[in-house]
């Protein structure tokens, strides 16, 4: 078995692996999903430190450990004391965590990660106006119910800022500045893409929705794909918050 087919087969496995257990978790039962996160990451972790030298499959292993992470703080910690409205961010800062001890961890530079103020106003504007069509076309899928009793300007710019720079740091800095970056070192430039966008439509699954599965795949290439022509997270991270903020803070109140 040649290097390049066990590469390949150890990345295709993690990704069987996170697949079975958001499934799991999703479909199956909660706790069962919570202990197969825990076993992914150790198992990840284990494997990885058995060869002497660090390679970039190893790496991009170890960015995939953070899915099974991710969902293992994010789901088992006691979130009842929190009060509602502070959830989300509540959730996320565990997301955000985890990216930054890996970029302590591995020493990464957050400025060629993509945290950059270049071309800032042409990149927001263009997360903005692609941001408002995701956003209407994704409602038009989940139909979600209001989150609040009534429309006002204070609850939209609430949901704007944890969908910003909680929902959208955190998630656009995992997938795409950690995840679609070490795949992309380690199996090729379209391959680290189409496993990126994969993962991030699968990490959609608990809204039990085939054809969000399916839009959440389309997003994950449509981000991944901005990200990798402009090596700058400034547009995803734009328009993940105005995607998810017409989502659940506008159009709820408007049909």
């Amino acid at each position: 078995m040649n290097k390049n087919y066990r590469s390949w087969l150890f990345i295709f496995l993690i990704v069987v692996a996170i697949t079975a257990l958001e499934y799991v978790f999703v479909y199956v039962n909660v706790a069962y999903g919570i202990l197969l996160s825990l076993f992914v990451a150790v198992a990840i972790y284990v494997i990885v430190s058995i060869p002497e030298e660090e390679s970039n499959i190893n790496i991009a292993a170890e960015s995939l450990a953070l899915i099974p992470l991710y969902i293992l703080f994010t789901s088992s910690l006691p979130w009842y004391f929190v009060k509602q409205s502070y959830l989300l961010p509540a959730v996320y800062s565990i997301v955000l965590a985890l990216c930054f001890w890996h970029v302590l961890e591995k020493n990464l530079s957050l400025t060629k990660m993509g945290f950059t103020r270049n071309k800032f106003a042409i990149f927001a504007v263009g997360g903005v106006i692609i941001g408002i069509s995701t956003g209407t076309i994704e409602y038009i899928i989940l139909r979600p119910e209001p989150t609040y009793p009534s429309f006002e300007l204070s609850h939209v710019l609430t949901d704007w800022f944890y969908m910003t720079f909680f929902v959208g740091v955190g998630e656009e800095m995992l997938f795409r500045g950690i995840i679609q970056t070490d795949l992309q070192k380690a199996i090729g430039k379209w391959n680290g893409l189409h496993v990126t966008a994969f993962l991030f439509g699968i990490m959609h699954m608990s809204w039990r929705s085939p054809v969000e599965l399916v839009f959440a795949t389309l997003s994950g290439y449509l981000l991944g794909y901005i990200y990798m022509r402009t090596n700058n997270l400034t547009m995803p991270i734009v328009l993940h918050g105005v995607n998810n903020t017409m989502l659940v803070g506008i159009l709820p109140y408007l049909f």
